[in-house]
């Protein structure tokens, strides 16, 4: 009795945050309806494409559907209900919608050549973390992580659109206009470490050497530079944010604002605690190790997470 009482208080802890988030943009005079909106919009939509397929197939990968789809409804929302100048409110709905489609149009594609027929590694790695925690209800599991990710999308990863997208002053701050231009730049980055690791794997499957390990280009200075791109992505939406927040101090009571501004500085430790330790980097190496023999060199001689020049003849490999 006492297992099973500590095990459901432990997954409670887990939507605290998101709960804590929801709370105070209900309470928020500024971003009420906007957020309950988005809310109801991302509940069905992970009701509809994640959460009915996973209870049917018992695999948690529909959530690369879901969660990319969630980012263009943000953007969809914002567009259609943000009051804010609408030249900002274009370029961050535009950000999301394109954002989301680049990775949910490539989710579909998976789905329709077979890839999600199966549980990806990823998501495989989930379940091996259920059985050393302890849960053993694979159903109750597979459920509990989607809400995760659909409270995700419903708080804190919607933050930096509805802020920006409800800032009615005409006027674009070099802040803002620096944000926007790193996104561009890690976007960008994220694509072109993707296409190198495409090209990579096909080079190496046509020459017959499937266990070789991906050490060109941007992935010889990080052994995971997609998600460092994607992790400088989502601090760009924050640094971007701050002016449209800030213009807010004086309109939001400052408990309310306290909230929001401590919300939207933890959007930064959810992708990285996400994309290092959740559906990131440490899965994935899990079973690079496995499948690579020359993997273990790899990460003696390139950083994990941050950049960094490659180590000679080192046996420590830093985050």
């Amino acid at each position: 009795m006492h297992s099973t009482f500590k095990k459901i208080f432990s997954r409670f802890i887990g939507y605290i945050p998101f709960i804590i988030c929801f709370i105070i943009l209900y309470f928020s005079e500024t971003f009420n309806s906007i957020s309950s909106l988005n809310g109801l919009t991302q509940l069905i939509l992970f009701i509809i494409t994640v959460s009915i397929p996973a209870y049917i197939t018992k695999r948690m990968s529909y959530v690369d559907i879901g969660w990319p789809w969630g980012l263009v409804c943000i953007g969809a929302v914002v567009l259609m209900n943000g009051e804010g100048y609408w030249v900002r409110k274009y370029i961050i709905s535009g950000m999301y919608l394109f954002a989301g489609l680049r990775m949910g149009l490539g989710a579909l594609i998976l789905l329709k050549n077979g890839h999600l027929d199966k549980e990806l590694s990823r998501y495989e790695y989930q379940r091996k973390r259920w059985k050393k925690s302890g849960y053993s209800n694979d159903d109750i599991s597979l459920q509990y992580e989607i809400m995760i990710q659909c409270f995700a999308n419903i708080t804190f990863l919607a933050l930096p659109a509805i802020i920006q997208s409800y800032n009615p002053q005409e006027y674009i701050s070099p802040l803002e206009i620096f944000g926007y231009i790193l996104w561009i730049i890690f976007f960008a980055i994220e694509h072109i470490s993707d296409l190198q690791k495409q090209k990579f794997l096909k080079k190496s499957f046509l020459e017959g050497k499937k266990k070789q390990v991906c050490n060109d280009g941007l992935w010889m200075y990080t052994r995971h530079p997609n998600y460092f791109a994607e992790w400088m992505v989502w601090n760009s939406l924050i640094i971007s944010s701050l002016p449209s927040l800030f213009y807010f101090y004086s309109i939001e009571s400052q408990l309310i604002w306290t909230g929001i501004f401590i919300c939207l500085i933890y959007v930064s430790k959810i992708m990285y605690n996400t994309l290092v330790y959740y559906t990131g980097a440490i899965p994935s190496e899990y079973y690079s190790l496995r499948k690579r023999p020359d993997y273990k060199q790899i990460q003696k001689s390139t950083n994990m997470f941050f950049p960094g020049i490659p180590k000679k003849n080192n046996s420590k490999s830093f985050f």
